[in-house]
């Protein structure tokens, strides 16, 4: 067999997104590369690796197995590699961070700098919903993860990072006939939601129910961009975090409609699963965190404070 890490690496981020298209997107090839890889591996093989039923990729137990070995001979490159960074005083490693979708907005300030002054390290990072996210925690799959909603059947430890604050919010259309509305207004408005498992949909519901506040459900969309856009072109209202919709409000597309209780406040974590024996790279990042969050916080996130 004359199988390369290169066509082993395609093979396993195929088995891993369970489609050619997203496998080559994610290793930034074309399509055809990547088919081409997979056959070029498959026939080094008496045993089917994948099959085809209908239009869609499924990976066969045989490949389930060859797809295993290719992570764990992956890994071992992986670990050559920091390796030979380290031997030369280098901060190397994988950090690995899941954050739920609203979090985007905030992740990236709290890396970069970070990220600059260690070019050795590798960054995963996974967007996903707050259940993936938590799950993705317990399974010590990751490092860390931020979230606004703290968990509450795990054991963590945590950093508190900066108020996270929800609003009603309108389109450009909406017209504001009071200077703070009561909260029956919700018996009058069409409301967007997020989908089950978001953490925004949750403190949501949790506002409508510790209030008894009856509501029209209009729709459910599976991320605030949706959501964002879904009010913007008139179809609802929508309780939104703040830190997702600055540049929205600063040109007009939504506002804020005043209610009371409002905004609903929360606090976004970093958290991690407590007594975990952190990687020398992890400990790196919350001491760099510690002592740089409030730095961060005040460049980047200070126009919090005007709402």
């Amino acid at each position: 067999m004359h199988y390369t890490l290169h066509q082993l690496q395609v093979f396993y981020t195929i088995t891993q997104t369970q489609s050619i298209t997203k496998a080559a997107e994610e290793l930034h090839l074309t399509q055809p590369a990547v088919s081409i890889q997979l056959k070029n591996f498959q026939n080094q093989f008496d045993i089917p690796l994948t099959e085809i039923i209908g239009r869609k990729l499924y990976v066969t137990d045989f490949g389930k197995e060859i797809a295993r070995a290719a992570e764990n001979i992956l890994n071992e490159v992986h670990a050559i590699n920091y390796k030979t960074q380290a031997f030369k005083g280098q901060l190397t490693g994988r950090l690995k961070i899941s954050v739920v979708s609203t979090a985007k907005y905030v992740i990236p300030f709290l890396l970069t700098e970070f990220y600059k002054k260690h070019p050795g390290i590798e960054l995963i990072l996974d967007v996903t919903n707050k259940s993936k996210v938590l799950l993705s925690l317990e399974e010590n799959e990751v490092d860390f993860s931020l979230v606004s909603v703290l968990p509450e059947t795990m054991q963590v430890e945590k950093i508190e990072l900066l108020e996270n604050k929800l609003y009603l919010i309108g389109n450009k259309d909406f017209v504001l006939q009071k200077q703070l509305y009561d909260k029956r207004i919700f018996e009058d408005l069409p409301l967007i939601y997020r989908e089950a498992g978001s953490g925004t949909r949750l403190t949501m519901e949790k506002f409508i129910d510790q209030n008894n506040i009856p509501v029209i459900k209009k729709m459910e969309l599976t991320s605030n961009e949706a959501v964002k856009q879904a009010v913007i072109a008139g179809l609802g209202c929508s309780v939104m975090p703040l830190i997702g919709i600055k540049n929205e409000l600063t040109c007009g597309d939504l506002q804020i409609i005043p209610v009371k209780g409002f905004p609903i406040q929360s606090n976004w974590n970093l958290i991690w699963l407590k007594n975990k024996n952190h990687s020398p790279l992890a400990l790196a990042f919350l001491t760099y965190l510690r002592d740089e969050k409030e730095a961060i916080i005040a460049q980047h996130f200070s126009w919090i404070n005007q709402y």
